[in-house]
């Protein structure tokens, strides 16, 4: 197959697509088809129905993150928010863009060779400031580390950036017990917001007697201000794949089940090409990878109830019942689904597992605090400057996560408070600013992790009003 000089990615995600995603590559289509560059510029088919252009990679939503990339902020037109892409190799980032921009994008970038600087209202050769914070801060991209880089609906393109060298690793080089060990000596907890150590849950389903175990991937993310999983799902679900893979090696499961949030129509879309794609290429069904493991996965759409992001909730879903919390003890792993052992994940926990089997628990111990390894992704959301999604090693301040990565208060306000954790977490003031965003340290202010949204108020806003919103 012949490589393309560049590749074009349009964030293509629901928000993507209500900002005109799809009109602005039937435009770059256009152009390009005009200018005799389809030959050299990546041609792909996502989305059924719908037409996409030569160059034009639909991603996943693109959480920005690295001074490598150069921004070139465009703002609003006439009230509309326009379409964001990133054009590789030079990773130049286009915000806004409309359909009206595309001809002199082409023409500058892509025959030109240089950034299309009428597209911002600044001079962005100045990318010092910007690698300071905000969206090109420097990030420590691990389960983000493909999103926003590959085409998430190719499998191919998955593989060429080492996709399944994890599970291939754990088949042929380890048995269950040694990758659930792996796992536990990494130290990962679950990213869910519980926090519990994540090969202790797998140990305990393996241990328990049983005919049949189950591994569920909770998909359900329903807790306002978090889309971490999310971007997961759109933008490279076959690494969630393969860590369900892996976390089903390790607890000896047989039969899994991704519950995804019913409204995450784009997440459902990918992640069932994904798994017809994995079945095609024998890497779920029977004897996987020419062993004696044998795995099926198949997704469940949740119907919109809170409380199944409950793990206990979920099951009672999966099994046709109204989704109410069980009583524990039992755990799952003891008496789960349908009365089985059974392994629940969070999304952006078992996103995890491949690099931590690909590179060892050693090298994932280097990120994060002792008690806390690894890297968290929070979501920003509120009174900053740059809201949105980035990935920072466990134990980074909520200073950092604040004027950092979210480029501080916007409009020059001074900060008040912010939310942790999403709608069941707590408000924290201005003495929480030095607090180490990990599992244990925000206890200190009577606060916790949660699942690693960071809601931020400045001084103009009602924390009582904030309540009823």
């Amino acid at each position: 197959m012949k490589l393309a000089r560049t590749h074009i990615l349009v964030w293509m995600d629901m928000e993507g697509s209500q900002g005109g995603a799809l009109e602005v590559i039937r435009c770059l289509k256009d152009e390009i088809a005009k200018h005799g560059l389809s030959e050299e510029i990546k041609v792909q088919n996502t989305l059924p129905g719908a037409i996409i252009l030569p160059g034009a990679i639909e991603s996943g939503a693109i959480a920005f993150g690295g001074d490598r990339f150069q921004i070139c902020p465009h703002g609003v037109k006439d009230g509309v928010a326009g379409v964001t892409m990133v054009v590789y190799p030079e990773q130049v980032i286009y915000e806004n863009v409309q359909p009206s921009d595309v001809a002199f994008l082409v023409e500058e970038h892509l025959l030109g060779g240089r950034p299309a600087r009428r597209l911002s209202p600044g001079d962005i050769s100045q990318e010092a400031p910007l690698s300071r914070i905000g969206p090109a801060r420097e990030q420590t991209r691990v389960v983000l580390a493909n999103v926003g880089v590959i085409d998430p609906e190719s499998i191919d393109e998955y593989k060429r950036r080492d996709g399944y060298t994890a599970l291939k690793k754990a088949l042929t080089t380890m048995t269950p017990a040694e990758a659930a060990a792996e796992v536990k000596r990494s130290g990962l907890r679950g990213r869910g917001g519980a926090g519990f150590p994540t090969g202790l849950k797998w140990e305990s389903a393996a241990k328990t007697p049983a005919d049949q175990r189950y591994i569920i991937c909770n998909a359900d993310e329903g807790e306002p201000g978090t889309f971490k999983d999310r971007l997961i799902l759109e933008g490279d679900p076959h690494r969630l794949i393969e860590g369900i893979l892996i976390a089903a090696y390790g607890s000896g499961a047989s039969k899994g089940y991704l519950y995804i949030r019913g409204e995450y129509a784009l997440s459902l879309h990918r992640m069932r090409k994904a798994i017809a794609d994995a079945y095609r290429y024998g890497l779920l069904g029977l004897k996987i990878l020419d062993s004696g493991f044998s795995f099926d996965l198949e997704i469940k759409e949740g119907a919109g109830g809170y409380v199944c992001g409950d793990e206990t909730a979920l099951m009672e879903s999966l099994e046709g019942k109204r989704g109410e919390p069980r009583i524990k003890p039992p755990y799952p792993t003891v008496i789960g689904l349908f009365g089985k052992p059974t392994v629940i994940n969070n999304v952006e926990t078992l996103a995890n597992v491949p690099p931590i089997i690909a590179k060892g628990a050693d090298w994932f111990r280097t990120l994060g605090s002792e008690k806390s390894p690894g890297a968290k992704v929070f979501t920003i959301l509120g009174d900053v400057q740059f809201p949105g999604a980035v990935e920072a090693p466990m134990g980074t301040s909520l200073a950092e996560i604040i004027f950092g990565y979210g480029g501080g208060i916007k409009e020059g306000r001074r900060f008040k408070a912010a939310l942790l954790g999403g709608a069941a977490g707590i408000y924290v003031t201005d003495t929480a600013l030095p607090a180490k965003m990990d599992f244990d340290s925000p206890k200190e202010f009577s606060a916790t992790l949660g699942s690693g949204a960071v809601l931020v108020m400045s001084e103009e806003t009602s924390v009582v009003e904030s309540l009823y919103a």
